[in-house]
């Protein structure tokens, strides 16, 4: 459960690279068919556009009209990306749970990181702090996929994609 809690925290401060990191994981096997969203999230054209939705956050992060994370549509995305990935990332039978705990650690992570940016913000800027912020979502969402799927691997569940590696 600690990978579902840990990536809506990753889901709280950009909302698109928890589904772009669960895509490609499926993508490449590591997870299980029975988790949610597996099948058609390893399709090339959904890890493409998974990776292509992340990239746009990203960039347009470092807009001056980009919106902050609370409101009301961004807690909408974050919470469908978190419960997707927070229940892809979840033991097998616990889906919901890890569902509910990415949404509940998005959401107070989404308050949390706009307070901590807007202070960053105003010392070094939004492009400086979007790029570092961006950095941190990276490795962290990264850290956290590798720590579910070796998870998963370990458990050797049959069902993988392992036919889908690259």
């Amino acid at each position: 459960m600690l990978a579902s809690l840990l990536i809506g925290l990753v889901a709280g401060q950009r909302a698109m690279t928890p589904l772009a990191l669960v895509a490609d994981a499926a993508g490449r096997g590591l997870l299980p068919l029975s988790a949610p969203g597996a099948r058609w999230l390893a399709h090339p054209l959904a890890r493409l556009g998974a990776t292509a939705l992340a990239a746009s956050e990203m960039a347009g992060d470092k807009l001056p009209s980009a919106p902050d994370r609370t409101v009301p549509s961004g807690l909408v995305a974050r919470s469908l990306t978190a419960a997707l990935a927070g229940a892809a990332f979840a033991p097998r039978g616990r889906q919901a749970e890890g569902a509910a705990l990415a949404v509940a650690s998005a959401i107070g992570a989404s308050f949390l990181g706009l307070a901590l940016r807007k202070r960053a913000m105003a010392r070094y800027g939004q492009t400086r702090t979007g790029l570092v912020e961006d950095a941190i979502v990276l490795a962290s969402g990264t850290a956290i996929t590798q720590l579910a799927t070796n998870r998963a691997a370990s458990r050797r569940w049959p069902d993988r994609l392992s036919h889908r590696r690259d």
